[in-house]
Parts: C-alpha cells; sequence; structure tokens
C-alpha cells in the first residue's frame, strides 16, 4: 500500500497521557511512522470548546471554534481516521462526542441539506477510511453479541457514514482493568501492525 496520511483522533477524555488509550495510540502512530505514513494526532481532552446547543449553531460553518480549526483541517488532510476511546457508560465519551459535533458540520462533513425538510446534502468526506478503537472493562464479545455494541453501530453509521467515510472497521479490547502485561504487550503490537498497513 503506498503512503497514506492518517490523523489519530485520541477520544481520552483524560489530558496527559498515562492511559491505555495513549498507549495504543502512540503504538499505532510509530508503526505507521516506520512504514512511510504521514501522521497527525488530536487529543481531543486538551482542547477548549463549547458544546453545541442548537441546530442552527451546528449549521453554522462560520461559528467553528478557533480550538476546532486545526483538528478539522487535520481530518480534512487526512486519507484515514482512527478514532480511539474508552466506552464511557456504554456509550463514546462526551467530550468526544461533542468533538465530532463541532468539527463534522455542514460545508466541511456533509453538504448543506436539500431544500426544506430535504435532509443532509451530498457527503464530503467520500475517499477516507477509519478504524474505531474502543477499550473496555467488559468483555468484547458481550459488548459486540449482548448489548449489540450500539455506540459503535452509532458511531459508524449516524456519523461517519454520514459523511461518506468508508470502509470503518473496528477494534474492540475487552476486560482492561485487568488486562496483565502479556496482553497489554499483544495489544500494542497489534495496533502498532496495523499503523504499518495504514488500516
Amino acid at each position: 500500500m503506498p503512503p497514506r496520511r492518517i490523523a489519530i483522533v485520541q477520544g481520552h477524555p483524560t489530558a496527559g497521557g498515562g492511559h491505555f488509550c495513549h498507549a495504543l495510540a502512540d503504538a499505532y502512530a510509530q508503526g505507521a511512522a516506520g512504514a512511510g505514513h504521514e501522521v497527525r494526532q488530536v487529543a481531543v481532552a486538551v482542547l477548549d470548546f463549547p458544546l453545541l446547543r442548537s441546530k442552527e449553531e451546528w449549521e453554522t460553518a462560520s461559528a467553528v471554534p478557533a480550538a476546532i480549526q486545526a483538528p478539522q483541517e487535520t481530518i480534512g488532510w487526512a486519507d484515514h481516521l482512527v478514532i480511539i476511546y474508552p466506552l464511557w457508560l456504554g456509550d463514546v465519551p462526551a467530550i468526544l462526542k461533542g468533538f465530532l459535533e463541532q468539527a463534522l458540520r455542514p460545508g466541511f462533513a456533509v453538504g448543506a441539506a436539500a431544500g426544506l425538510g430535504g435532509g443532509l446534502g451530498p457527503k464530503l468526506l467520500i475517499g477516507k477510511s477509519a478504524r474505531i478503537v474502543v477499550t473496555m472493562g467488559m468483555p468484547a464479545f458481550l459488548y459486540r453479541w449482548y448489548f449489540g455494541a450500539h455506540s459503535l453501530r452509532s458511531l459508524r453509521r449516524s456519523i461517519l457514514g454520514l459523511c461518506g467515510i468508508r470502509p470503518i472497521r473496528d477494534t474492540l479490547i475487552g476486560g482492561v482493568e485487568a488486562i496483565g502485561d502479556a496482553r497489554r504487550q499483544r495489544w500494542l503490537r497489534t495496533l502498532n501492525g496495523l499503523g504499518r498497513r495504514g488500516r
């Protein structure tokens, strides 16, 4: 595969590193850079931005906060997005959801609505692919098969898919609160390998 432009969106709500999500992002980035891919990282937890509180705010592209502008440019630059986050209360952490709402606005990620009640316009991020990496305390198979991986499916279909991003692959890492060093190292090697392949 030719070199790719890869944006890693670190969705852990705690800034400063030290969590498994941060180690996974670093492993992916090291593998990707070592294979000749270009890599940029966005740490959502360090960004200072307000939450959107109305449809009108979301539709106003000129109102993109200053803290979101550079990350939005990074998303536009990338061929491939890697979104990493811990499962919180069965869902995406609120700060990551708020970031995606701010960044993936009409005019950037989707076209303007096609007339009154016409829904969203064209998908503007066609040509990009993504990988979603989710860590969780429960076993991954339980989240996927018993709980239906509902937050993952929502992110895939109702956010990334809505913008035209595909294919979207996922990596679910369960039991992280009791993970031993051997399993931790296996997962870090896995992410490093995905980074080398740009997938």
